[in-house]
């Protein structure tokens, strides 16, 4: 009665919600088991609603964006999981500073800033996850990261409150940010950029992209890079070095096209990309002495 009870209500605030959501269907590895609710909320009233239900019914909660830097248990959640839709998703630009909704991609965000003569996100063009998920671990590629360009973000508080705070006060640091333990969610942020070229930053975006494709393993789906950079080294080399490009386990394997990468090759489970990326440490550190660190997130 209590489960009924929480879909009717949940479903009377306005968002939608499916029942034993594959996982698989919501992360860029394509792989994970079922979430007891997988729920989209279009609005922050919404939202807000969404989670004072989930707390006065001890239905535990979680935010997803894009997927991209998530590896799921097989068993799935036993959680509710959030994504962001509707005007999370839209953006503005005025005076140089766009301002955009957590659930949007950055693919989207760096072509709105293309069309709008915008540069300084070059850089993050072809990341695959959400503005959310980039502001949350200060995602970066190619000598750029999102605190370079990120100036104000506005965020619900654990209390349910909506606030704008600066960026200065968010511990950007590499793949970290305050909000990897303060509890509150990301609901839009705005980047300060510089007038450009439209031409210059396609060219730009162009060129990142060309590198991607022709150095990452994007034909297999995967997570993005698996490792953070160690200090002093680089974790895709590291790998190389001792010989594990193209070592599986099961359906995962590191790619031969970039060692920093384990890719699904088909049908591939939770299990064995967590024995692979075991495997993988273990021997990394027998053999170079450097502690591999993971970068993906993993859920269960």
């Amino acid at each position: 009665m209590i489960k009924e009870d929480f879909l009717l209500r949940l479903r009377a605030s306005g968002a939608e919600c499916t029942e034993a959501s594959p996982m698989s269907e919501h992360t860029t590895f394509r792989i994970g088991g079922p979430a007891d609710y997988f729920i989209t909320v279009s609005n922050v009233k919404e939202l807000q609603e969404v989670i004072s239900l989930c707390k006065t019914s001890r239905v535990p909660y979680m935010f997803i964006g894009n997927g991209s830097n998530l590896l799921v248990s097989d068993k799935g959640l036993r959680c509710a999981v959030i994504r962001l839709v509707g005007e999370f998703k839209e953006m503005s630009a005025k005076d140089n500073v766009i301002r955009c909704g957590a659930g949007a991609t950055l693919a989207k965000l760096c072509s709105f800033a293309h069309q709008n003569s915008l540069s300084g996100l070059e850089f993050a063009f072809g990341i695959p996850g959400s503005v959310g998920g980039a502001v949350y671990m200060n995602a970066g590629a190619y000598g750029g990261e999102i605190k370079d360009v990120l100036c104000r973000v506005t965020h619900l508080t654990p209390a349910g409150e909506v606030e704008t705070v600066t960026a200065d006060s968010l511990e950007l640091s590499y793949r970290h940010s305050v909000y990897k333990h303060n509890e509150c969610v990301v609901l839009f942020a705005e980047f300060q950029l510089k007038d450009g070229n439209k031409t210059e930053i396609k060219a730009l975006m162009d060129d990142i992209m060309n590198r991607r494709v022709t150095k990452q393993p994007l034909e297999f789906p995967s997570a993005g890079s698996v490792f953070k950079r160690p200090e002093g080294a680089f974790a895709g080399a590291l790998i190389q070095d001792c010989g594990l490009k193209g070592c599986s386990v099961g359906g995962a394997r590191v790619s031969e096209k970039h060692s920093g990468f384990i890719i699904n090759t088909g049908g591939a489970s939770c299990e064995d990309v967590m024995k692979l990326i075991s495997h993988v440490q273990a021997t990394v550190k027998a053999e170079t002495g450097f502690t591999l660190e993971r970068e993906i997130i993993y859920l269960e």
